[in-house]
């Protein structure tokens, strides 16, 4: 007796190809991200994890290949067309407005689901006080599941390092994504803050109904928290499964630690 039928998957990705001149960065690159996935990207340096995700974004057009959300196709859209779509990233390097205020960072990012019209923003009337009103206070109770509401009001660029991650994961959250790409989130972090977004990605995969993909060098944490996970080597897929089976893949072990004579 057959089981019930696979999800759809809510991100499409399929043959995706990318040559900066004669080099080939990505190549054929395929996933398929389900509903509330949580999904590792993992490779050596220079393996192309980032492009994919630049590819994703809308920051490189492919060569060859579709991206499709819930169906629709991604394909020559721009940056921010993209992120209304539904997918938001994090950075490798931390990419925060480091002179606004912790707050102002995110309520940025809530505008972007904001529909207010420019005039009756410029002319301050009822309805656009109100929609300010409801973003700040959005904004506030995003930081405040983060544990960040007391530094609402510092410069951005005064927050520790780790707090500066999970300024930026708040941030993209804020736009509302049907995907989160999260690059490097755990790099510069001590083992305790390790442990503590092993445990913070989980809850936004749960609390905010978000498939996930993440890419890290961390590999405690990729395992610990992936359900599936995709190995790039020079530009090309070379496994893809549960952490179990790739932490055994004689094909990963060889990309990470070479061979010997």
């Amino acid at each position: 007796m057959n089981g019930p039928p696979a999800p759809r998957p809510l991100l499409h990705i399929s043959g995706l190809s990318l040559s900066f001149g004669g080099l080939a960065a990505v190549q054929n690159f395929s996933l398929q991200l389900p509903p509330r996935g949580l999904y590792g990207l993992i490779g050596p340096n220079g393996a192309g994890k980032t492009t994919v995700f630049n590819l994703l974004t809308g920051i490189y057009a492919p060569d060859r290949g579709t991206i499709e959300l819930e169906g629709v196709s991604l394909a020559a859209r721009p940056p921010h067309r993209i992120a209304a779509a539904g997918i938001a990233r994090t950075f490798q390097n931390i990419r925060l407005f480091g002179e606004l205020s912790v707050v102002e960072n995110v309520q940025l990012a809530c505008a972007l689901r904001s529909r207010q019209h420019l005039v009756a923003t410029l002319l301050r009337t009822p309805a656009a006080l109100a929609r300010e009103r409801a973003i700040q206070q959005r904004s506030l109770e995003l930081l405040a599941l983060f544990d960040l509401q007391g530094r609402a009001h510092e410069a951005a660029q005064g927050l520790p390092y780790g707090h500066q991650r999970k300024l930026e994961i708040v941030r993209a959250l804020a736009t509302e994504p049907k995907v989160l790409l999260l690059d490097e989130p755990a790099a510069g972090m001590n083992p305790q803050e390790k442990r503590e977004l092993a445990a913070t990605i989980r809850h936004i995969r749960d609390a905010f109904h978000v498939a996930i993909l993440l890419i890290d060098h961390d590999m405690g944490l990729v395992m610990d928290v992936c359900e599936q996970i995709t190995v790039l080597d020079h530009g090309e897929t070379i496994a893809s499964g549960p952490p179990e089976q790739i932490q055994n893949d004689p094909q990963v072990i060889e990309a990470y630690l070479g061979t010997g004579d």
